[in-house]
Order: C-alpha cells, then structure tokens, then sequence
C-alpha cells in the first residue's frame, strides 16, 4: 500500500477557538493546542497536495504549513466556515499555471456560484481565481492524481454534508446524523476524524457521546474529535474524557494515511 500525510489544518468550530470577545479559560489558555482555526486538513501525496474545506482561515492555514502546491479542495457542505476562503487560490492560480480543480456537490455548486459570482460570471477579469468545478454524488470519484475517494453521506441537522474515506482513512465534520448504509461504507477505517462540539447536546453535531457512540460502533485503530468548541474544554481537560484509543485534533497535527 501507498502512504499520504494528514495535516489537520484546524479543528476548531465555527467561531473558531478563541472566540472573538470571550473571556473563559479555554480561550485564554496558553496551550498552542487549544488554538482551533476552522475546520480543515491537509491530504499530502506523493506529488499533489489536496485540502478539505477551504474556510476563513484557508489563507493563514496555508502560509502556516508552507504550501507551495495545491491540486484540489474537496468540499464537505457550503457553510461559511467550509468555503469562504476560495478566493485565495489566487496564489496556487498565479504560482503554478492551472485552474484549480474542485471537487463538491451540485447543492454546493450552486452556493460557491452565489458567493463566489465574480468567479464565474464569464467575465475572466484579470486576477480572479480560475476554478474547474468537478460536480460529485455520493458515489466514488477519483482525484486527477488518481486516488480513489469514496464520499460518506451525514446529514447537518437536515442539511446534507459528505464525509470522505481514502482507503484506511476516514474524515466527518459536521454530522449529527449517519445512515447504516453509509456506516457500512467506513467500516474498516483504522484512523477515524470526527466532529465532536462539546458535551452538551446539540442540534446539527455530534455532542462527546454521540462521537464516542459512533466510534465504538467503526473501531478504528485510533479516532480523532474535530470541530471542537471551547464550551468543550481546554485541550488537556478533553483529553482527560476520552478512552485511550480516541485523542482531541488539534492544529498541526500530522498523521500517516495509506490508500
């Protein structure tokens, strides 16, 4: 089997952790890991590199990590904190002679066109960022580098969102909700990336229980909380909650995949 590297580029909410004006002790904390940008990771192969969600901290998260080459991104759903980065693939246009190849759903399509107008107007003003679209459904499609993805349908709250498996890794942001069909597609992920808010229950995220439920139910070699609050906890106090096969994301964290 081939290897790829896994860079959590955030793992934060929304809001991001600190939040903006907040006081508690999460958001003061001085651990470098209780630092969350926006949700998003990092697929490094051997000659292409691919992220997951390009959020509002896409820019910050690529001059952090010094990416100096970027094939694709793969969208989850169209919130705000998925997608509102786009337009810095500028950069990767202007650096490396190409469009950038997306890969999302029709529902997400019709977002980024909304958004994003400017971009496909039809009016190809000079420095807009220069996109080719890849319409996908929940059935396996392959990247131009020729990696196999499989997309695993999770609902929002009711807003459908896709999860993504390469080989005997798993990634799921944003779920609340997950058919037996489409658990039966991750069945034999041995690393596992999955959205835990905090531990109070919550309308469109897995709440503490509901992800360790879940990961008890895929058994993963080892599984990772993503898409965490800091109503949750500092890194250390979350730690301190978990069985000893599932660990907090955090920022910077790399991780060894194989397809």
């Amino acid at each position: 089997m081939n290897t790829f590297k896994i860079t959590i580029l955030g793992s934060g909410t929304s809001q991001g952790v600190p939040v903006i004006a907040c006081d508690c002790h999460v958001c003061n904390s001085n651990n470098q890991k209780d630092i969350r940008l926006r949700s998003s990771v990092l697929l490094s192969f051997t000659n292409d590199n691919y992220v997951i969600d390009s959020g509002p901290d896409f820019r910050q998260q690529m001059l952090q990590h010094h990416v100096k080459s970027l094939r694709g991104i793969i969208f989850t759903h169209e919130h705000k904190d998925h997608v509102a980065g786009l337009d810095d693939v500028r950069a990767f246009n202007y650096r490396e002679k190409r469009d950038m190849e997306v890969f999302c759903t029709e529902q997400v399509s019709l977002a980024l066109h909304r958004e994003f107008q400017y971009v496909f107007s039809g009016v190809r003003y000079p420095g807009i960022p220069k996109i080719n679209l890849n319409i996908i459904q929940n059935e396996e499609f392959q990247l131009p580098s020729g990696i196999n993805v499989l997309p695993i349908q999770v609902l929002h709250y009711k807003m459908p969102v896709l999860g993504f498996r390469i080989g005997n890794f798993t990634y799921i942001t944003d779920a609340k909700t997950i058919s037996e069909q489409e658990i039966d597609k991750i069945i034999g992920t041995e690393i596992l990336i999955v959205n835990a808010l905090h531990q109070s229950e919550h309308i469109s995220h897995f709440n503490l229980a509901e992800a360790l439920e879940f990961v008890d139910k895929i058994k993963p070699k080892k599984a990772f909380l993503t898409h965490i609050s800091h109503l949750f906890g500092t890194y250390n106090e979350i730690s301190n909650l978990l069985p000893e096969n599932v660990f907090p994301a955090f920022d910077g964290l790399i991780l060894e995949g194989k397809y």
